[in-house]
């Protein structure tokens, strides 16, 4: 069915969001939620960017896929969500794996979370699936990559990263022709083919894909009998229509929102302890890449009604002061020095406390005379007073906290309840 003139593509279209995956890399920091739920940026949760980007582009029926540890996530939409009428044709429907499909059968992969839903999404009466993956941080407009979409008659259209060439081994790389159909994909190889006319950039997967629902409906259940099937997009689902069908790629620069503050298109992947600190921590730059306060293109969430932040004692070695950083709302900061750090709602410092380059999830209490630097504080975590953290690696070890690769050193209210206990 072609949308009638002056329609939006989005308004034909279905925006579901995978978000069952742990994100094992992210350590203990997903211990007790999915990494979609995991906190970005002061207010928001790593979900928020794909759903916002899919409101604010027009799509107002979106879908979320949910499976391990769901509960903060399921809260969270419907406490941050819930604003979507029914009755306006618009809604947010969370649909958790539940053995629709047999009573051993969870969802088995990507493509198996959308196969398990075919007739949920039957009864939304939509020309257009876009499949996000709900654990990255970016700002993107989908009708202009829906536009393409349709203009270029593709079975699949793929959003794609330009990244230098051989940063691509990391990724899924699409080897594209002069008119960017895809010829070839390939996982994580350790020679990337370039972009055609730019031999030092390939064209990364970002885990989005356009498809008309018929055609996709039709290919998941061809899939489904495939007993040799991973049910996945990367592995399966995509490989196929390359080989057999017309794959398009859709370039991010082409697409991606910015306010005219950022350098370059912002993308992250924050699946590690290390880029999920730094992502963090780069939004407290004088300019940072990523525009938060960007209200044309607002990223919406769950918004707590909390008093404002507030800093108290001036005295030398006794003043509660906050540079180069961002500070939420309900914070108290009594005391206390914080530098080049994100405080997220409800955080508590105590006198004589020092924070620099800090990541202090909400609810986070610091006490007296507490040094804390380059670390991830989980929510709700009570440092005890004069405890050091990302001062000595050893030390951080030897009290039990994990401490990454970059030495980014992460504590949980576990790791600070063992701690307690030795000492």
């Amino acid at each position: 069915m072609k949308p009638t003139p002056n329609t939006r593509l989005s308004n034909r279209a279905l925006a579901f969001v995978l978000a069952g995956g742990r994100g094992s890399r992210l350590k203990e920091l997903t211990d007790n939620r999915a990494k979609p739920a995991v906190y970005f940026g002061g207010k928001t949760r790593i979900v928020d960017f794909a759903l916002s980007n899919a409101l604010n582009s027009g799509i107002r029926k979106m879908a979320i896929a949910t499976q391990y540890k769901a509960h903060s996530l399921i809260r969270h939409c419907q406490r941050g969500w819930g604003f979507l009428r029914a009755e306006r044709n618009e809604f947010l429907d969370i649909l958790p794996a539940s053995q629709r499909m047999g009573e051993t059968k969870w969802y088995m992969g990507t493509a198996d979370a959308v196969t398990q839903n075919i007739d949920i999404i039957d009864s939304y009466d939509v020309d257009y699936i876009v499949v996000l993956a709900g654990d990255h941080i970016y700002k993107m407009d989908y009708e202009v990559m829906l536009q393409q979409h349709v203009d270029t008659n593709a079975d699949v259209t793929i959003g794609c990263l330009t990244v230098p060439r051989m940063e691509a081994v990391a990724f899924g790389v699409m080897h594209v022709d002069a008119k960017s159909q895809i010829t070839d994909f390939l996982e994580k190889p350790k020679d990337p083919p370039s972009i055609p006319g730019d031999p030092d950039h390939a064209l990364a997967s970002m885990g989005i894909y356009i498809f008309d629902w018929k055609f996709l409906r039709a290919a998941l259940l061809a899939d489904m009998d495939e007993a040799n099937s991973s049910h996945d997009f990367g592995h399966d689902i995509i490989p196929n229509i390359v080989k057999n069908g017309k794959a398009m790629a859709h370039r991010f620069e082409d697409s991606c929102v910015t306010s005219g503050l950022e350098k370059e298109p912002y993308w992250r992947d924050v699946g590690t302890i290390d880029a999920f600190w730094q992502a963090n921590i780069d939004l407290t730059q004088f300019t940072p890449p990523l525009d938060l306060y960007d209200t044309s293109w607002p990223i919406w969430t769950y918004a707590e009604s909390v008093p404002p932040a507030k800093f108290i004692h001036n005295e030398d070695g006794r003043r509660g002061s906050a540079v180069s950083s961002m500070v939420s709302g309900n914070c108290i900061i009594s005391g206390s020095e914080i530098s080049e750090s994100l405080l997220f709602t409800g955080v508590r410092t105590h006198s004589y406390a020092k924070l620099h380059r800090v990541v202090a999830l909400p609810d986070v209490t610091v006490n007296r005379k507490a040094i804390l630097r380059n670390c991830v504080i989980d929510r709700g975590v009570v440092i005890p007073e004069g405890l050091n953290v990302g001062v000595d690696a050893d030390a951080d070890n030897a009290n039990g906290f994990r401490v990454s690769e970059n030495g980014i050193v992460l504590v949980t209210k576990t790791m600070i309840e063992a701690y307690n206990a030795k000492v």
